[in-house]
């Protein structure tokens, strides 16, 4: 393997351009298999590296792939147990998540640094490139090459999208609206705040606002909110309290210590992609630059290490170049599409009226946990 930055080669196999999940599981991967791999990244440093993430079974047998598994015990907080509750905290129904994935598998939440700092454990520091934005992209049916801001001029035989819903690459590589582009909320609001009393995963569902807690650890919850039927475009995170009349107190308790330090809450739209064909050229979109979803079901950060293992297989097992983006879609599809489906009906769900849901979630939801994430189990 490469063991220091003279040996960084140019031209590569494939450059990475986005050094989120996606695209540190990536180039972690292609690492690992001798690729000759650089990722660049058009910001100073990690992305929402001071807030949390939620890890469900399949995100963990991705990282157990990867060769995290031991280490990944040691950051974190395992996460044991589902909770679904109506607003005022009355129990809709309940899952035992490690009954369901198995103790390999069991779902965890931690920091997203940790999660950053675990993928790029034991690879070369130089072959992630920060404030590199890449300002130009052409990929042909025989290479790839990028500019970036900082005048660099790249070429590989594969260029991957991992930049996210707002992708570069998708918009100077791929054909102008061959991607569908959705806004599902104008808001939604992370946080990590003090532990008001939940021990595992725990969402509250009221008619106009929803509620996410779940523990780091004994002190500390990654929490996230979303308003679902307001329309105005008020960007002010108050305004969550004012549909959140009639909660419980630990969801009450947590936005309000939130809200009063603002400076640690994160504001951002719901988006969603949908694409048919992740690939052009020698361009391939992984991540949410192919099919960001909402995080109903946090498959996110799991389908993406997903993405990343798929594609490390097919470059490293000398796929057929031509048609190495096809099979890499052809790969991937289904399972992404499961999800969206699922997705799609659980927001159907989540705009019931509050009592008609209230009645229909003991029966639906183990119903629906089963149905979107037992297909999941296998890889």
């Amino acid at each position: 393997m490469m063991k220091n930055e003279n040996d960084a080669p140019d031209p590569f196999d494939v450059i990475v351009v986005g050094a989120g999940i996606a695209g540190l599981a990536l180039t972690r991967e292609l690492y690992r298999r001798d690729i000759k791999v650089v990722a660049l990244e058009r910001r100073m440093d990690l992305v929402d590296s001071g807030l949390a993430i939620n890890l469900p079974g399949n995100a963990i047998a991705a990282l157990n792939r990867l060769g995290l598994g031991n280490d990944l015990k040691q950051v974190g907080n395992p996460i044991t147990r589902r909770e679904y509750r109506s607003s005022g905290g009355r129990l809709l129904f309940k899952v035992d998540e490690v009954d369901f994935w198995g103790s390999d598998n069991a779902p965890r939440c931690m920091r997203r640094s940790d999660l950053a700092a675990l993928l790029m454990k034991d690879v070369p520091a130089y072959l992630t490139r920060y404030q590199s934005a890449v300002t130009s992209a052409t990929a042909s049916g025989n290479s790839a090459t990028v500019t970036t801001s900082d005048g660099q001029r790249l070429e590989a035989s594969y260029l991957v999208g991992a930049d996210g819903v707002h992708s570069t690459v998708r918009e100077l590589c791929f054909q102008a609206g061959s991607a569908s582009f959705s806004q599902l909320a104008q808001r939604s609001w992370r946080f990590i705040g003090p532990n008001p009393g939940v021990d595992c995963w725990t969402v509250w569902m009221g008619q106009h606002a929803i509620v996410l807690l779940i523990p780091l650890g004994p002190d500390e919850v990654y929490g996230w909110a979303t308003v679902t039927h307001d329309k105005s475009s008020a960007q002010d995170p108050g305004i969550l309290l004012q549909h959140m009349a009639g909660f419980a107190s630990e969801p009450r308790r947590a936005v309000e210590e939130a809200l009063s330090t603002p400076d640690r809450l994160f504001t951002s739209p719901l988006h969603e992609i949908r694409l048919s064909d992740w690939s052009c050229n020698r361009a391939i979109l992984i991540g949410d630059a192919a099919h960001a979803t909402a995080p109903v079901w946090a498959q996110g950060a799991a389908l993406a290490l997903e993405d990343s293992i798929v594609l490390a297989d097919l470059i490293s097992g000398n796929a057929d170049p031509q048609s190495l983006g096809e099979q890499f879609t052809r790969q991937r599809r289904d399972r992404v599409r499961h999800v969206q489906a699922m997705t799609d009906r659980a927001a159907k769900v989540s705009r019931l009226p509050a009592p008609v849901r209230n009645l229909l979630m003991p029966l639906l939801g183990p119903l629906s946990y089963k149905n979107t994430y037992g297909p999941l189990r296998t890889t």
